[in-house]
């Protein structure tokens, strides 16, 4: 298992298959909503298993912090850590970068994983893409 920064354009197309898999197939996420304008100015990350893409997530840098966003696993994958060690890769990042928290907005289902990797619920629970949310963070 490898997590690594997106690099090669291959490697951004193995991104963005998997969120199209997990988000618009899976989550009936509209295309328009899953891809945005801020896909040029993210880090995407990309988790192989034997050359095989199985997760990806990518974050965004604002200021001091960053926010992690689209992080996913194909559903024959979850259970495996893979989700946990694509969060790990995203963080050593941001610190590598002197980044002092990273914040994300995760799906309600998803909130105790989360917070098993140290972040705390920030706010009420919301609605984005017409899935439930909390948005979560963690200083380092």
């Amino acid at each position: 298992m490898e997590v690594k920064v997106a690099g090669t354009n291959q490697e951004k197309k193995d991104v963005y298959s998997v969120r199209r898999q997990v988000f618009i197939i899976e989550q009936r996420v509209p295309e328009d909503i899953e891809v945005d304008d801020k896909e040029e100015q993210s880090i995407h990350f990309i988790a192989y298993e034997e050359k095989t893409p199985v997760g990806a997530g990518r974050i965004r840098i604002d200021g001091s912090s960053a926010k992690a966003e689209r992080v996913c696993v194909l559903a024959d994958k979850r259970g495996k850590g893979i989700g946990a060690k694509i969060m790990v890769a995203m963080e050593h990042y941001s610190r590598e970068n002197r980044l002092l928290s990273l914040k994300l907005n995760a799906q309600i289902q998803a909130e105790e994983f989360y917070k098993r990797l140290g972040y705390e619920t920030v706010s009420d629970t919301f609605y984005d893409a017409n899935i439930l949310h909390v948005t979560m963070n963690k200083n380092f």
